[in-house]
């Protein structure tokens, strides 16, 4: 099968494509014909070595975890699908590849309504969204300020916490401001006077902070919250230094809450948005711009 791979840490030029072995499902597992894997920001980092303490690889690698895909075959001891059902959810095995290995209690199945890159951009955004809003025990009538909030994790959380009765003050670049406030938030742009913008809209501050983009927000959001207390960064390394919260915890992968999500994906009630695809062979060029912050959505490979 065709694959993605790196040899060793470093820049995108790291990443080629291979041929390599079809993988054979263990017990518990099914074999995915992958169809769209999800580019996560994390990816870049780990091809980059710098997430070695917290996720350590084993070199060579295929990066990403993130699939949707046609199960191809089944391990020993699975029920919940069989060969030629359409699946969403993370992968045991890199996902830059035609074929990845999956846990079957971690899929979902994919609604007919739901398309092949959507259904990619979901797994990881909308459990990392939910971890944080637990994180940061977010409550209707609270006020949350997102930054990235038209990224993919932060489009999903934005809705997320909108669904839980809170006010949502949103941070994006000047292309997104429409696109942020569509998603149910007040939207602001990032930068210089951030803090004074921020208390306009709410004079008596903001409850909870979740920054989504790692662009340098957290002093802002220290200073808005009056302490480190009530903030999460999904993105800045520099959390540990100014006392904030970096969100490394374990996913949840709740097949249960992703079946939910995916269904609401596909109904509309739930925007998922892809913001470029790729092609598999160009999975170099992808990570190149989620590494410089491409900006609204999801970055999505497509598989042959």
């Amino acid at each position: 099968m065709k694959a993605i791979v790196f040899d060793t840490f470093g820049g995108t030029e790291v990443l080629h494509e291979t041929e390599t072995e079809i993988p054979e499902p263990g017990p518990g597992q099914v074999r995915v014909r992958v169809r769209a894997v999800g580019v996560n920001p994390v990816d870049g980092k780990i091809r980059s070595g710098i997430m070695e303490a917290i996720f350590p690889t084993t070199l060579p690698a295929v990066p990403g975890g993130e699939i949707a895909g046609v199960v191809d075959a089944l391990g020993e001891g699975v029920d919940l699908f069989k060969v030629g059902d359409e699946v969403l959810g993370w992968s045991d095995t890199g996902a830059y590849a035609q074929y990845a290995l999956a846990t079957a209690a971690v899929l979902a199945p994919k609604p007919p309504g739901l398309d092949w890159t959507h259904a990619a951009a979901l797994p990881v955004a909308s459990d990392g969204a939910d971890r944080v809003l637990d994180l940061l025990d977010v409550k209707a009538g609270e006020t949350l300020l997102i930054h990235g909030a038209s990224g993919a994790l932060g489009t999903i959380a934005v809705q997320l916490a909108v669904a839980r009765g809170a006010h949502v003050i949103g941070t994006a670049g000047p292309a997104n401001q429409d696109y942020v406030t569509s998603l149910g938030a007040t939207a602001l742009v990032y930068g210089p006077g951030l803090v004074e913008r921020v208390r306009a809209l709410a004079p008596n501050g903001v409850d909870a902070v979740l920054d989504a983009a790692g662009k340098g927000a957290l002093e802002d959001s220290i200073t808005l919250r009056g302490g480190t207390d009530r903030i999460v960064t999904t993105a800045d390394f520099r959390a540990r230094e100014l006392g904030v919260v970096f969100a490394e915890g374990p996913q949840r992968r709740s097949a249960a809450r992703l079946t939910e999500l995916a269904r609401q994906a596909a109904d509309g009630t739930l925007v998922t948005t892809v913001g470029a695809t790729y092609p598999l062979a160009d999975a170099a060029r992808a990570q190149q711009a989620s590494d410089a912050g491409h900006g609204r959505g999801k970055l999505v490979l497509t598989v042959d």
